[in-house]
């Protein structure tokens, strides 16, 4: 059976909402992203709208030089490969483009944060909050079924699925050198494992 490859990254900002949400939980990664690529250069998730601003929401196309990301001094994260059947990739794929094309149909579910704290489930089509956008996307691919409510979903359930973590640390060393010259090898290949870095899925 062919296979190809979803990344998901798990991070941990300095802002309002990550410190709210690590003061109830004590968890070690408070926001999740999809990336469909091992170059982590088609991220999704949801997060604030203006990266000045925590209480407004969106669909985004998140990247590590971009937003709240950039503002953070350190990013705490993690980077785990997740092996799957092509079917399922390309359902994935579909699923993540219906996001594409309709994203101002799609807010970030503030509602379905503070219910999660308290472990009450919520449910509504059109909000989503980062894990539970990450979670619907692999559940509606048939990759993962954690027998929960979508919003109930965090971020380090997702370490409980047979990834692979290909990295680990300070997602900040995974920018590009602004003084590299040119022709040199992009971050995945300079920092991730060899194995992870010869991956073409």
């Amino acid at each position: 059976m062919e296979k190809a490859y979803l990344y998901i990254v798990l991070t941990r900002t300095n802002s309002i909402v990550s410190r709210l949400i690590y003061l109830v939980t004590r968890d070690e990664y408070t926001h999740a992203a999809l990336s469909l690529d091992k170059d982590l250069k088609e991220m999704y998730s949801f997060g604030r709208k203006y990266s000045y601003y925590p209480f407004l929401g969106r669909f985004r196309h998140e990247k590590l030089d971009e937003g709240l990301y950039k503002r953070s001094r350190r990013l705490p994260g993690i980077v785990l490969e997740l092996e799957v059947a092509k079917e399922s990739y390309v359902q994935a794929q579909r699923i993540v483009q219906e996001f594409i094309d309709h994203s101002s149909r799609y807010k970030y579910n503030c509602r379905g944060l503070v219910f999660g704290l308290i472990n009450k489930p919520t449910t509504r089509s059109d909000r989503f909050l980062c894990s539970q956008f990450v979670y619907h996307v692999l559940h509606g691919a048939g990759i993962a079924d954690f027998g929960v409510p979508e919003n109930l979903v965090k971020p380090v359930d997702f370490l409980k699925l047979p990834a692979r973590v290909v990295y680990q640390g300070d997602l900040k060393r995974l920018l590009p050198n602004p003084k590299s010259a040119p022709g040199q090898k992009s971050f995945v290949h300079r920092l991730l494992p060899k194995c992870f870095a010869r991956r073409t899925g």
